[in-house]
């Protein structure tokens, strides 16, 4: 069920690394990166709660209710990942990100989705948490593919001005190959249950279909929004500008303020981009470890407390990142963020599911998902002039930005209420027996 998730973010993790280098070597600059960078919450606030939208209201005997949308965009991200490094011009690069990242989020917010559909709610925070150690290892590798082709393989990792080095042209073309296959995975070997009454079911779809009105329904939902998802909806807000600013301004970061370059042709800039890539790759593979240990911690604390500490762990690394100069302790930063990546991809979709109606999981996932990209959209739009006109141009601050925002987001978290887990001094009995289920269960 969580399989597919290795090939997806496969994909993310080669978008997240290396677009901002790809950008600055098609000649944008540092104070542009963020703008250009918009097209991802754009796409996502479009479509991931239309696709949450529609899947609630598709079912096939044989394909099921996600799946077909599984499918779909992994056709379509597949695609797209073995033309994105092989653009020549900079408008290119910010059309493919728009298509590369549509795509991939067709095949991503249905499996959110997929989690809450079949599984009970004492099982849910395992199951995302598989979901997150499956995205940790294709992260891992994903990362750190442009390094290795580099280091192991002998792989040029440095090109002419205005071309993408090879190293990164492979990994993306591996990139595409590893997401069909592993989205594949899943659609074929996964077996949704149908709905409960399916004359309902049909009579319901009947009566609310149609994208257009899906559009509607789902903006109106930030209205409707259950008292938890409202208060995780402001937790996510600052976690995902946090890793926004993370994902746009590292490589600026780490070339310009560690690696004292800012020359994307030389051999040192790509070394220095080459690292953030084994840098993301350590928080991402840290983050696969976590995600097994975090519904222990929950069990003996909270999720709350849980979520809080992993969230300020992560801002700190961020903020540590600015008194480094050996490159190599970059990795200790990284140990931080990749405990708060854990935790966002799990702890937050555990607490939302247990507070929302079975039969609009989807609907309110994409919703949901409003609180991650529009985050994305206000730091494409700050933190560009931010940089610019605050810090002159060094990426360094923008990225402590980000960890306050973090440490922001984890102290909002004990704010939440979290309805599947009972504090034990309320009820006087074990915290695993509230929204984690027996032992046996959890077996």
């Amino acid at each position: 069920m969580s399989f597919g998730f290795l090939g997806i973010q496969f994909g993310f993790a080669l978008q997240n690394a290396n677009v901002s280098r790809i950008f600055e070597t098609m000649g944008a600059k540092t104070d542009e990166i963020a703008f250009l960078w918009l097209a991802a919450p754009a796409t996502g606030l479009i479509v991931q709660p239309i696709i949450g939208y529609l899947s609630d209201r598709t079912w096939s005997p044989r394909w099921g209710r996600r799946r077909p949308y599984f499918l779909i965009g992994a056709i379509l991200a597949s695609i797209s990942l073995l033309i994105m490094p092989n653009v020549t011009a900079l408008w290119m690069a910010a059309g493919m990100l728009w298509i590369m990242d549509s795509s991939i989020n067709i095949s991503m917010e249905p499996f959110r989705a997929l989690v809450g559909d079949l599984l009970p709610s004492e099982q849910r925070t395992t199951g995302f948490a598989a979901q997150t150690f499956f995205i940790g290892v294709g992260a891992v590798v994903a990362s750190s593919l442009p390094w290795v082709l580099t280091n192991w393989f002998h792989v040029a990792n440095v090109a002419a001005a205005g071309h993408i080095p090879a190293s990164v042209r492979y990994s993306f073309t591996a990139g595409g190959v590893v997401f069909f296959l592993a989205v594949l995975w899943t659609v074929l070997r996964t077996r949704e249950y149908p709905p409960a009454d399916l004359a309902e079911f049909e009579a319901e779809k009947a009566r609310t279909s149609g994208i257009a009105h899906g559009f509607k329904e789902s903006f109106a939902g930030i209205f409707k929004m259950p008292k938890t998802m409202r208060q995780l909806a402001v937790v996510q807000f600052f976690s995902w500008f946090a890793l926004f600013s993370m994902w746009i301004y590292t490589t600026q970061a780490v070339t310009s303020h560690v690696f004292h370059t800012t020359d994307t042709t030389s051999a040192l800039y790509n070394k220095g981009g080459d690292w953030v890539g084994v840098c993301f790759s350590v928080y991402n593979g840290l983050s696969a470890v976590m995600a097994l240990l975090l519904p222990v911690v929950a069990r003996r604390t909270s999720r709350r407390f849980t979520h809080m500490l992993a969230l300020v762990l992560g801002g700190l690394g961020l903020i540590s990142i600015y008194f480094i100069h050996d490159y190599h302790y970059i990795l200790l930063s990284m140990v931080g963020v990749g405990i708060a990546w854990a935790s966002i991809l799990s702890v937050p979709y555990a607490m939302l599911a247990g507070a929302l109606p079975s039969n609009k999981m989807g609907y309110y996932m994409g919703v949901f998902n409003f609180f991650v990209v529009l985050p994305q959209g206000a730091a494409g739009l700050i933190l560009g002039p931010l940089t610019k006109h605050v810090f002159h141009g060094q990426s360094i601050y923008t990225l402590m930005v980000g960890g306050a925002a973090m440490i922001i987001a984890g102290l909002l978290t004990l704010t939440v209420d979290d309805v599947d887990d009972v504090p034990v001094a309320t009820t006087g009995e074990p915290a695993e027996n509230f929204g984690y289920g027996t032992p046996a269960t959890r077996a």
